[in-house]
This record gives structure tokens, C-alpha cells and sequence, in this order.
């Protein structure tokens, strides 16, 4: 009879540094439903960490209550769909997320002429671009050529005004705010997976105490409801927002997707996995997706040893994270109506909460550069300068500002001597 146990081996130190040998029984059962419970675990640590990232960023390219919290809904569709398909198909724990770092820089954008119409419009143009690049792999090239630190301080740039708005929200709202910072940083040295959804959590707990006295702030859909909004294409938002958009999609989030599941012994699918989240980017963009990509930070959850002990089953985890995600949309709705309608401050505060420790990362990766950091520096300044040139934000010209210092000061390679 097969023994209901699986054992395994681990080395523990004992006194005079002599190894020693036990054993650790593990239930079949339970190695069984890890991958279930790391992908589970993994939907709700990426939607409650990022979900307030998503609400201020389109809300600050003009959609309305309704329109942000449609796009909200569409997001954790599109990356669900994707999820379920390229993990089934490659059996590999593939994990999609929507564009963090994007969403932030659509919070420190402006709004673009043409409104909310052109800013689905540069959402489509974005995931044409993502589709482009995996029949194109030349334009991932020439994404790739953009320096390192200069990408990385443009990141840093466009996320350096929303990691302060819990700044300015202690100062004008300190008793809503106040407990939120305070679990943040609790949680932050007890059990950091879960600061930001405890602050969240904590933030929830004020919105619902502060609408039970503004009953009448609560103006918004309860149920699942997609917004249709027909794209409209504007220069200006091509250039100030789609192309940011791409680049820091590409440089943010699928690079380092990619690095990830490799650093677990898993190859990425490059080309199916950009043509279905091109396509999904540009399926959702006009009900408000503004696009979607392959996870970096949650993808450690399911790729890792919380997928369970056999790498051959974590694929089940992203199978798990996709139908959670599924679930986690029927509430999506009702969930962002609620932020909507809270006090100015509040869910910009939790967001800036959850960008911390990208910030920390962007301007690490950027000063650290072992060639001069002028360029870094100032598409840094640029970009967290907020400025609009032309009706194009200040991201688009960070890169540029930052590119052209790069190549002023780069020396040109001497020519071989015979």
C-alpha cells in the first residue's frame, strides 16, 4: 500500500558545525494543493497591491467613475483569458498582470487633447505595439537599445508624485490616512507580501465608515459593467502616451517577466506570450484596459517553491491566479464604484503606498550604472518635473531629454588600429 506521506530531506546545523539528517513528512494532499493555494494567493497580493494604481491613472486621463472602474473590470478579464490559455498550452506557470508601472505614469500624466476617446485610442496603438513585437522582434531590439538607466529614472520620474501623495494626505486627511501608513509599516517588518493589502484593507475599513455618513457620495454601477468607448486617435496621445506606455511596459514588466520564470528554470514562450497580451491590450482598451503584460513580482509566487515541491505542476497555479482573477471581476465593479467615491486622497495615498518599493528599485537600477549618471539623473528630473510641451507629457520627453544627454556624452568608439 502507496504510504499517504512524501518525505523529504532537509540539513540542519547542530552545535560544532556537524550536519545532521531528519526528516520531514509532508502530506500528498497537502503538496497537492499548494500550486491552488500560491495561485490564489497570488490574484489577490497583485489586485489588492496595485488595484488604487489602476483607479488613479485612468481616472487621471479623464475617465469618469464608471469608465475607470470598467477598465478595472476588463483588466482582470483579459489577463484571466490569458493566463488560463498560455498556461494550458505550455504547462509552465506563465502569470500575467496588468501594467503597474504603466498605470503610474498614466497618474503623473496630464490629459491629453481629445479626452478619454484618445487616451483608449493610445491604449489600442500600445497593445499594436506589443503585437508588433512579437512578429517584429526588431522593435523589442530597438526598445532594448534605450539605456538602461535612462529607462529606469523615467520610471522612477513619472512615479516619484504619486509615492508622495501619502505625503500631502497626512497633512490634509491625517485620521483616515494616519492608520493606514501606520499598517503599511507594521506589515512591512511582520509580513511584507501583505503590507499593501493591509493597508488597503485598513483604507476600505475608513472609506466605508466615512460613506455610511455621506451616504449620498456613492454615485456608481454595483454590478459588472463594461463602458464601451469608441478609441480616437490623436497625435498627441500617440506620442505622450502610447509609446511611454510601450516602453515602460516592455522594459518594466516583460523583461523582467521573462528573467524571473528563468531564474525558476522556465522559458517564456516570447512570441505567443506578446501576441496575447498585444492583443488582449487592444481587445480591452476600448472598455478602459490600458494594457497588460507579464508579471514580475507575483510571478515569483507561482513560478517559485510556493507553487509546490514538482515544477512540472506549478502550471496549476497560474490556472488557480486566472480563475481567481475571474472571480476577483465580479467584485471589481462594485469594489472600485466604493474608491470612487472616497475622500480625495485616500486611494491615491494607498497607491503611492504600493509604489515604494518600485520607486526604491527604478532609481537603485538608475544611479547605480557603471558609465556616467548625468543621463539618468536628468531624464529623472524631467520626468518628475510634470511638464507639457506641445500636448505631450513629460514622460515622453524624459526619454528624450535623457537619450540625448546619453549620446552627447558618450564617447564614439575608437577605430582599430592595423
Amino acid at each position: 500500500m502507496r504510504s499517504p506521506y512524501r518525505v523529504s530531506f532537509r540539513i540542519q546545523n547542530v552545535d560544532g558545525g556537524v550536519g545532521r539528517v531528519t526528516t520531514t513528512p509532508e502530506p500528498v494532499r497537502e503538496a497537492a494543493r499548494r500550486p491552488y493555494v500560491a495561485g490564489v494567493v497570488a490574484a489577490l497580493v497583485g489586485f489588492t497591491s496595485s488595484f488604487a494604481v489602476v483607479l488613479a491613472g485612468l481616472r487621471a486621463v479623464g475617465a469618469s467613475g464608471p469608465e475607470a472602474a470598467s477598465g478595472l473590470l476588463v483588466l482582470c478579464l483579459t489577463q484571466a483569458v490569458g493566463m488560463l490559455v498560455l498556461s494550458w498550452r505550455y504547462r509552465i506557470p506563465v502569470t500575467l498582470a496588468w501594467s503597474t508601472p504603466g498605470a503610474a505614469m498614466l497618474a503623473g500624466a496630464a490629459a491629453t487633447d481629445g479626452g478619454w476617446p484618445a487616451a483608449v485610442g493610445a491604449f489600442v496603438v500600445t497593445g499594436l505595439l506589443i503585437v508588433t513585437t512579437a512578429a517584429w522582434p526588431a522593435l523589442g531590439g530597438l526598445v532594448a537599445r534605450i539605456p538602461a538607466p535612462v529607462a529606469h529614472a523615467m520610471l522612477a520620474g513619472v512615479l516619484l508624485p504619486l509615492c508622495l501623495e501619502p505625503v500631502h494626505a497626512l497633512t490634509t486627511s491625517p485620521w483616515m490616512v494616519g492608520p493606514v501608513v501606520l499598517t503599511w509599516l507594521v506589515l512591512l517588518r511582520l509580513a511584507p507580501r501583505w503590507a499593501v493589502p493591509a493597508a488597503f484593507a485598513v483604507a476600505m475599513a475608513g472609506i466605508g465608515l466615512w460613506l455610511a455618513r455621506h451616504g449620498d457620495a456613492l454615485d456608481g454601477p454595483l454590478l459588472p459593467q463594461l463602458v464601451w468607448t469608441t478609441p480616437s486617435l490623436e497625435w498627441q496621445a500617440v506620442v505622450g502616451i502610447a509609446l511611454p506606455l510601450y516602453v515602460v511596459t516592455m522594459a518594466a514588466q516583460n523583461v523582467p517577466g521573462v528573467a524571473v520564470m528563468a531564474s525558476y528554470g522556465y522559458r517564456v514562450p516570447w512570441r505567443a506570450t506578446m501576441a496575447t497580451t498585444g492583443i488582449g491590450t487592444v481587445l480591452g482598451a476600448p472598455a478602459g484596459g490600458h494594457a497588460i503584460n507579464l508579471a514580475a513580482i507575483t510571478a515569483a509566487l507561482t513560478a517559485g517553491g510556493d507553487g509546490g515541491p514538482d515544477p512540472r505542476r506549478r502550471w496549476l497555479a497560474s490556472q488557480a491566479a486566472g480563475w481567481a482573477y475571474v472571480v476577483i471581476a465580479l467584485f471589481s465593479t462594485a469594489l472600485a464604484t466604493v474608491v470612487v467615491a472616497a475622500p480625495d486622497g485616500v486611494v491615491e495615498a494607498v497607491a503611492g503606498l504600493a509604489l515604494v518599493g518600485t520607486l526604491g528599485a527604478s532609481l537603485h537600477a538608475a544611479v547605480t550604472a557603471t558609465v556616467r549618471r548625468e543621463p539618468a539623473v536628468v531624464t529623472f528630473v524631467v520626468a518628475a518635473s510634470g511638464i507639457t510641451v506641445a500636448g505631450i507629457g513629460a514622460a515622453f520627453w524624459a526619454l528624450v531629454a535623457g537619450v540625448v544627454v546619453h549620446l552627447v556624452l558618450t564617447r564614439p568608439p575608437e577605430p582599430a588600429r592595423p
